[in-house]
């Protein structure tokens, strides 16, 4: 029986080795060459000094190296630590000084944000490179120690593991309100019991072949690879080229013939947008399944009613609860486009409280904040224990237990089910990301020539979710435009994060109490956006 996330790879290679594991365009690799291809690599590390514990970065676009890359870590007992390849090098900066990495796993075109993060000298004498894509780059400044031909020398074998099922697995960085990133302890078998609740609720088997939408660095992709590792079935990752391209989607759904597609709504509200989905389409295709955000029912009942076979289901979990925590599987097509979709119940081993300031339950019908408990509840912080104690707080019914403060608001409606209504503080979720406003204003804070700025959200719905405004003030006598403050702040913020809607002030608006008067903002950003009174409200 597996008791670490790699092992279920290690299973299906004995019990069906020549089986297709892992598929991403032309590429593709059997659970028999996943399996030793990442035995080789973990050999590799340890024999190159990776301790167990030790944190080994991963710099790579999806393909089947970046499973065999994730598994090998895992393998060296070390943890893993994705990294997204279109994030700024002043963000990846903050995540390898935070873990203190001696290890990057790297591969395709991220050579210019190496180099960038190798700038600073000791970071380059700590940091050394794994190239996983072929020929090392004929470049000496980025210290490659080795390359994939280098795993030929080492042995295919199993190895022998020192680290336990309650041990770190990996440490996914989300957005953080003073700018710097929050790395997220997740543990294998905090994964490990979301999957196998999945396999039991969904059923999954040898025959089926799911998708592998979210990128690396996004907890979502853990329930597609493990998923399809603990059931044999086939992990069809999809090309990051293809995200803008509805029509390219659909066609990678159809030749692929998927049995299940997971992904954030804001991609199903792009498909439903330019109308790329056709009645009874899609015949392999038996669920629909979503998370991150949420699905308008409009784009929902789309989806339902050209795909009548396949059923839908609602997932909910932020990544402090490991991926996923409830589900909802919609019994049939709304009638009413304006129906709540509920986030449902809790998954096997998870609990629910909605509870008010006291940590009193709230009665069904009434407001309150979502807490989790059970199985699911991420260790902490990394390295952060004054956000670790006022995020993970003790079970009012149980002082011994941790629940997780979600920060969501929430009601219990008659159905019994749990009904997600917003959040209740300065986070949102855009395009299916979490996002903390304040890490925005707190890279604005580099944008040489802006005195002062607000960044506020908008609740626009469909694929947009909540957009992102930024009101500035620039220094005296500077001719500052939205496009230069965009351009400039792209250098310290990933894409998703940038502001949609900008709007520049001489002075921003304050309230009696002398601080920025963030509604009176939020409500001139509604008024310009809805009435699309200046062009430069709106940056193309």
């Amino acid at each position: 029986m597996a008791h670490l996330l790699q092992d279920w790879t290690a299973e299906q290679a004995g019990r069906n080795p020549d089986s297709t594991a892992v598929v991403c365009g032309a590429s593709r690799m059997t659970y028999r060459e996943l399996d030793a291809l990442s035995n080789q690599l973990a050999r590799l590390l340890k024999d190159a000094g990776c301790m167990r514990g030790d944190r080994v970065a991963l710099l790579m676009p999806k393909s089947p190296m970046a499973i065999v890359a994730l598994l090998g870590i895992y393998k060296a007992d070390a943890i893993y630590v994705p990294l997204d390849p279109a994030s700024p090098a002043n963000r990846l900066k903050k995540i390898l000084d935070s873990c203190e990495n001696r290890w990057i796993l790297a591969a395709g075109s991220v050579t210019s944000v190496l180099h960038e993060i190798l700038q600073d000298e000791p970071r380059r004498q700590r940091l050394s490179i794994g190239w996983l894509d072929g020929p090392s780059p004929a470049d000496g400044r980025l210290n490659v120690a080795f390359t994939r031909e280098a795993l030929t020398g080492y042995s295919a074998a199993p190895l022998v593991y020192q680290n336990q099922p309650h041990d770190p697995a990996h440490i996914l960085f989300t957005s953080g309100s003073t700018g710097t990133p929050k790395g997220v302890v997740i543990t294998h078998d905090g994964v490990m019991q979301i999957v196998r609740w999945a396999r039991r609720y969904f059923g999954l088997g040898p025959s089926d072949r799911l998708s592998g939408h979210p990128p690396l660095h996004f907890d979502m992709s853990f329930l597609d690879i493990f998923c399809a590792a603990a059931s044999g079935a086939e992990l069809h990752l999809l090309p990051p080229e293809l995200n803008t391209l509805p029509n390219m989607i659909a066609d990678f759904i159809r030749t692929s013939a998927l049995t299940q597609w997971f992904s954030v709504p804001s991609l199903l509200s792009y498909m439903s947008r330019f109308d790329v989905i056709k009645r009874d389409d899609f015949p392999s295709l038996r669920r629909v399944l979503w998370a991150g955000d949420v699905l308008p029912t409009p784009t929902l009942i789309y989806w339902m009613k050209r795909l009548p076979h396949a059923s839908f289901t609602n997932l909910y979990g932020p990544t402090e609860t490991t991926v996923v925590s409830s589900y909802h599987t919609v019994p049939r097509c709304p009638d009413d486009p304006r129906a709540q979709i509920p986030i449902g119940s809790a998954c096997g081993g998870e609990e629910f409280l909605v509870l008010d300031e006291s940590m009193r339950p709230v009665p069904p019908g009434g407001t309150g904040t979502l807490y989790i408990g059970g199985v699911g509840v991420a260790r902490g912080y990394w390295r952060d224990p004054a956000r670790t104690a006022a995020a993970f707080v003790s079970h009012p019914h149980a002082p011994s237990e941790r629940i997780y403060r979600t920060g969501d608001l929430a009601r219990i409606g008659d159905d019994g089910q749990v009904y997600f209504l917003g959040r209740g503080d300065f986070q949102i979720k855009s395009r299916g990301y979490r996002i903390e406003l304040g890490e925005i204003e707190a890279a604005m804070g580099a944008v040489a020539g802006v005195e002062e700025c607000a960044v506020v959200a908008l609740n626009r719905g469909g694929f947009e979710g909540a957009a992102i405004c930024c009101a500035y003030a620039a220094a005296a006598e500077t001719d500052l435009t939205p496009t230069a403050v965009r351009r400039e702040l792209s250098r310290f913020i990933p894409a998703y994060m940038l502001p949609s809607h900008w709007l520049s002030f001489d002075r921003l608006p304050m309230n009696a109490n002398g601080k920025v008067d963030r509604p009176r903002i939020k409500d001139i950003f509604e008024e310009r956006v809805n009435t699309d009174a200046t062009p430069a409200a709106r940056l193309a």
